[in-house]
């Protein structure tokens, strides 16, 4: 369909405002577009009456799209010209940028060019500058040997005209520059080896005296009026000098904090101190500081502080000038104030010289870590880079080696407590002030065992002559034994100082036995114990505080040995060897259970002792595992010879109950058992033996409970039970039964398996039984044994093992025959018959608890040693 151009002047002139070109330069939208040509359409036609009339819409939207093809080949015709345009445009830039580049090639080879002939210049300039430098010092050195020459001929000719003029003339230079010159002068002089050398020599070292004399005098007199600049002109002219040390020591001689007066009135003052009195007492608190003494360190803060800012501002090399100052600090103030502490503790005790050591150190230590913070860097003169016969590239004069504050300080540390510190040195005397105080404390404890054992010769007699013999025997040995061995030369070194200490203790030992010894004295006290583990204690805490830290291990082990001879051989053994004396010197009607006191209050002591090893010894050795073991060993070796002693006293103290039992049952009548029908003595709930037998067990039930507990307690009643269930055995074998008899039997009996019931242990309980029903036999009728035997625990024994006891029967031979029928045949069994029913009671325990009982009893350290 073609149509008219014509036609497009019918359209509306909003509506080809919506076909322009710049209406769709926007964001454009078909639905909006159609209504925007539509609009004033629609609105005519709602306005005109009749049907809907088409053609106006048909003819305007036929124009609208005649005019949008129009316009869609416009805008590509206009977008092939815009694209033809852009790529001649790209071509262009294109060829330009390929210029651009080839300039900014050239342009980069001409600068690396020009580059390269600068660098060789500068080069070449470098070499120039190098070259004149070196031509520029050579003059100088020159210059100055041919000054040094002048001067050194005008000495010779005793003419000093030139070198005057030059020191008073030229000012603050030209003393300096006289200073440098003088020393050249010294030098040469040493060197020049002619015949008026000499003379020439003596003219220079006068004049240097000279000089060094008039500028100290002139420091000196600065100094008193306090004008710092002229000070640091002297101090600076003296370092190019000679160093500066004389200026140094005549600054530090003269400082008023060495020449106080004051200073002699606190020393005097000490004396007079209350830290005296407690000091040398163990029990006292270890003070924290000496009064005096911190007033002496404060004093010497505030001086370094104020003196730190003076020196800088005076001497051109102060670390030099402070590191001499606090070196004389330390050797004659504090060493002094140390040494005379030190020398009044050491008049008190051993353990107040160790205490003042300690609190000495641990306040100058402080000072020292505070004066650390004052570290000053190390400077060198202007002229010493280039005149390597400057003072200052070497130490200086005096001897004194430029070295950082710190270190100096360390140093001065170590040295003054090195004395005293030293290793073998200092564990002497700790193991002498251990020795001394364990050996005073114990003094009332090892007297009365002394007198307890004096009737005895044999056992531990030298205990009772002094405490330390066994303990001085013991060291001989181990001193001799270990000083071929590294790991233990410090025990070695023990060892050793304790032999020092043994010959001592016997004075003090000696002047207890003035005093009658009293019983109390003798006990074994767990208070004892954690004084000297307190004391110990103290001690360690000093060890590692003073000690060097690869010592510290060593000396932990050493004084761990002190501890463990003395609370072993010299206090628990010793105890439970006059525990042992006295159960064996015991009558046998005396029944003595104290010995088992004794045992409680070494299980607590050995418990505590080994909890303080663990925890306060054993982790000082962890970084040495040599060492370590070598603790763990020895404390096992220990504990294993006192297990071995307390094994020993249990067993004694069994030992003593049985043969109690058995001496009460000896006191058994014939008649108890047979007596008549109008003996007065049946009327007895008991026979005297039975009541006696009963009470002694009772006693040790109430005494084990008091003392024992767990498996020790348990094994020792076990082993008293199972004695006296054989004693009973054999006791009934003895004595003849009448049917009467026969319920006191029983009763005495029952008694003694009540009692045995008290002890709750289950195995006893099936043998006591076992005797009541076996004094059953004894009340029954004849014609009911052979049923009764056959009944119960009886029933699990042959009857001809209960034939000694039926023997016992009063009316045994009324029924022997028709019980066995064959009497020949009973009495040759008779003589195994003992024999087999002892068989029979340990097959009877084995079927109630699985395992026979050993006779052995536990120690009751066992359960800590296995901890440590």
């Amino acid at each position: 369909m073609s149509h008219a151009p014509a036609g497009l002047f019918d359209l509306d002139d909003s509506i080809k405002e919506h076909l322009e070109p710049s209406s769709f330069n926007e964001k454009f939208a078909v639905k909006d577009f159609v209504n925007s040509l539509s609009e004033q359409l629609i609105a005519n036609s709602e306005r005109e009456p009749g049907p809907f009339d088409p053609k106006p819409f048909i003819r305007t939207f036929e124009g609208a799209v005649d005019r949008l093809l129009a316009l869609r080949k416009d805008v590509q015709q206009r977008t092939e010209q815009l694209d033809q345009a852009v790529r001649v445009a790209e071509r262009e830039y294109s060829k330009k940028m390929r210029d651009l580049d080839g300039g900014f090639d050239a342009v980069g080879k001409s600068f690396n060019s020009m580059e390269s002939r600068i660098s060789q210049v500068g080069k070449t300039a470098i070499r120039i500058g190098e070259q004149l430098e070196s031509v520029h010092i050579s003059r100088q050195r020159a210059q100055a040997a041919y000054d040094l020459i002048d001067y050194y001929f005008a000495f010779a000719r005793d003419d000093t005209s030139k070198i005057d003029a030059l020191r008073k003339e030229g000012g603050r230079d030209g003393r300096h520059k006289a200073a440098v010159i003088l020393r050249r002068l010294m030098i040469l002089a040493k060197e020049v080896d002619i015949p008026s050398a000499e003379q020439t020599r003596e003219n220079i070292e006068k004049y240097c005296e000279t000089f060094e004399k008039s500028m100290l005098t002139l420091f000196d007199r600065c100094y008193r009026k306090g004008d710092p600049k002229v000070m640091h002109h002297c101090a600076l002219t003296l370092l190019e000098f000679n160093g500066g040390s004389s200026c140094i020591q005549m600054y530090v001689n003269q400082h008023d904090f060495f020449i106080s007066k004051n200073r002699v009135q606190e020393i005097d003052s000490v004396e007079s101190s209350p830290l005296w009195d407690t000091l040398p007492d163990p029990d006292a608190s270890l003070p924290p500081n000496e009064s005096g003494l911190s007033d002496l360190l404060g004093e010497i803060r505030s001086t370094f502080d104020q003196e730190i800012q003076i020196v800088q501002a005076v001497f051109p090399n102060p670390p030099v000038v402070m590191q001499v100052f606090l070196q004389r600090v330390f050797a004659q103030s504090i060493q002094q104030y140390l040494e005379m502490l030190l020398n009044k503790a050491s008049s008190l005790s051993t353990l107040a010289f160790l205490r003042i050591l300690q609190v000495s150190h641990i306040q100058i230590a402080a000072l020292v870590d505070d004066l650390k913070a004052y570290e000053l860097p190390i400077a060198t003169s202007r002229q010493s880079s280039l005149d390597p016969s400057s003072p200052t590239k070497v130490s200086m004069s005096s001897g004194t080696v430029v070295v950082p504050i710190g270190a100096m300080l360390d140093t001065a540390l170590e040295e003054l407590f090195s004395t005293y510190t030293e290793s073998q040195r200092y564990l002497e005397r700790e193991t002498k002030n251990l020795g001394e105080l364990y050996s005073s404390y114990l003094a009332r404890f090892t007297n009365y065992h002394s007198s307890t054992q004096k009737a005895k010769t044999s056992g531990l007699r030298s205990y009772g002559l002094n405490l330390y013999d066994e303990l001085t025997k013991s060291a001989t040995t181990k001193a001799t034994e270990m000083s071929s061995t590294g790991t233990s030369r410090t025990a070695a070194m023990a060892a050793t100082a304790f032999l020092r200490v043994a010959g001592k203790s016997t004075s003090t030992i000696e002047k207890a036995k003035e005093e009658p010894p009293k019983e109390a004295d003798g006990q074994l006290s767990v208070d004892v114990t954690e004084r000297m583990l307190k004391w110990h204690a103290e001690a360690i805490g000093r060890c590692v505080e003073l000690a060097h830290p690869n010592d510290v291990a060593k000396h932990a082990f050493a004084l761990m040995r002190v501890l463990a001879e003395t609370l072993g051989p010299a206090y628990i053994e010793l105890a439970i060897e006059t525990a042992l004396g006295r159960l064996e010197g015991a009558k046998i009607e005396a029944l003595d259970l104290s010995s088992l006191a004794v045992i409680k209050q070494i299980d607590i002591i050995c418990h505590l002792w080994q909890q303080y090893l663990s925890i306060a010894l054993l982790p000082l050795a962890n970084s040495t595992m040599t060492v370590r073991r070598e603790m763990v060993i020895f404390n096992n070796q220990t504990l294993s010879r006192i297990e071995g002693a307390v094994n020993s006293l249990l067993q004694k103290i069994v030992d003593a109950v049985v043969l109690n039992l058995s001496e009460k049952l000896k006191m058994q009548q014939k008649s108890d058992f047979k007596p008549r029908n109008d003996d007065i003595s049946f009327a007895r709930l008991n026979t005297e033996p039975c009541t006696q037998c009963c009470e002694i067990l009772e006693r040790v039930l109430e005494a084990a409970e008091q003392n024992l507990s767990g498996k020790n307690l348990e094994v020792l009643l076990s082993e008293i039970g199972v004695a006296f269930n054989t004693l009973l055995l054999e006791h009934l074998k003895k004595f003849p039964v009448s049917a009467t008899g026969g319920l006191m039997l029983a009763k005495d009996l029952k008694s003694y398996q009540d009692t045995i019931s008290s002890f709750q242990i289950p195995s006893l309980s099936e043998r006591f039984e076992f005797i009541r029903q076996l004094g059953n036999v004894f009340l029954l009728p004849p014609e009911a044994l052979k049923t009764y035997i056959n009944e119960n625990y009886l029933a699990r024994i042959d009857a001809d093992l209960l034939r000694p006891y039926l023997q016992q029967r009063s009316d045994w031979s009324q029924f022997s025959k028709a019980f066995d029928g064959d009497e020949n045949s009973v009495m040759e069994k008779g003589g195994f018959v003992t024999t087999r029913l002892g068989a029979w009671m340990e097959n009877l325990e084995n079927l109630r608890l699985g395992e026979g009982l050993t006779t052995s009893f536990p120690s009751s350290a066992r359960g800590f040693l296995g901890g440590s």
